[in-house]
């Protein structure tokens, strides 16, 4: 059981980097000048690499959490109201990826009309969602 926690526990931080660096990316595309046809293509090709492989680090991540969660029993039984707590995070958290992926798609489509400001908000999320569940998980304070 150890090695599955140390795993999750690895593919977590590593697809928590991605969130936390893909709407930067965003950012900078919101900020590109008018006629930047190279650097808004540079930007747009980044984000989406790192979108892919952000996907690729979520699937053993949730799948890994699941094996701990339904396999081992963690966080079941009397006093897992954490879990449950935890669990509507996790949601919430593969909820912004899958926005993150219909940003990048209006924003390569030229429709996405949001500021850089509101792409520096929507980048604090992760950092929210990761605080919460790493809070949930060690504290475990219901």
């Amino acid at each position: 059981m150890l090695w599955v926690k140390a795993f999750h526990i690895v593919f977590i931080a590593s697809w928590f980097a991605g969130l936390f660096y893909l709407p930067r990316i965003f950012v900078n595309l919101a900020m590109v000048e008018p006629g930047s046809l190279a650097e808004r293509e540079r930007l747009l090709t980044m984000a989406r690499k790192l979108l892919r492989f952000t996907s690729l680090l979520a699937l053993p991540a949730v799948g890994l959490g699941l094996w701990l969660w339904l396999g081992w029993g963690i966080g079941r039984g009397p006093g897992s109201g954490w879990m449950h707590a935890k669990l509507a995070l996790v949601i919430v958290t593969l909820g912004y990826h899958h926005a993150c992926g219909l940003l990048l798609r209006r924003l390569a489509s030229g429709r996405d009309t949001r500021s850089h400001r509101w792409y520096r908000w929507f980048n604090e999320m992760p950092v929210l969602l990761l605080t919460g569940i790493v809070v949930l998980v060690v504290v475990k304070p219901f």
